[in-house]
């Protein structure tokens, strides 16, 4: 399976609440992950946590779109609207940019670029 058919898996797994299953599928286990220019969370444990909080802290999931994607050399790139209520009522829409780096198959490193 090429990338751009690992990713649209992934991404619709991310659209139709599967978003946690795709992970124990698509992520290494030395993966990192980093948001913005935060240092990076390493390991896929320390980042299942990171997702599962994330996930915990959604009180409703209004919808999200893939508004663009593209592909470079073992990386792909795809720029997302979301739109979620968190717990406490603050609803949030915003627009992210998410670069995925590839090997074998799983993604070793996972960047979110969005404004704060």
């Amino acid at each position: 399976m090429t990338i751009e058919q690992l990713d649209a898996n992934l991404n619709e797994a991310i659209l139709t609440g599967k978003a946690m299953e795709a992970y124990e599928t698509y992520y290494a286990e030395d993966v990192e992950m980093q948001e913005n220019d935060t240092p990076p969370s390493l390991g896929k444990a320390a980042n299942r946590e990171r997702e599962i909080a994330f996930f915990a802290s959604v009180e409703q999931f209004h919808g999200a779109e893939v508004l663009s994607k593209a592909r470079g050399d073992g990386t792909t790139f795809s720029e997302w609207r979301m739109d979620v209520t968190f717990k406490g009522g603050h609803r949030a829409k915003w627009t992210q940019a998410v670069v995925r780096r590839w090997q074998n198959s799983q993604i070793v490193a996972e960047r979110f670029y969005y404004g704060k």
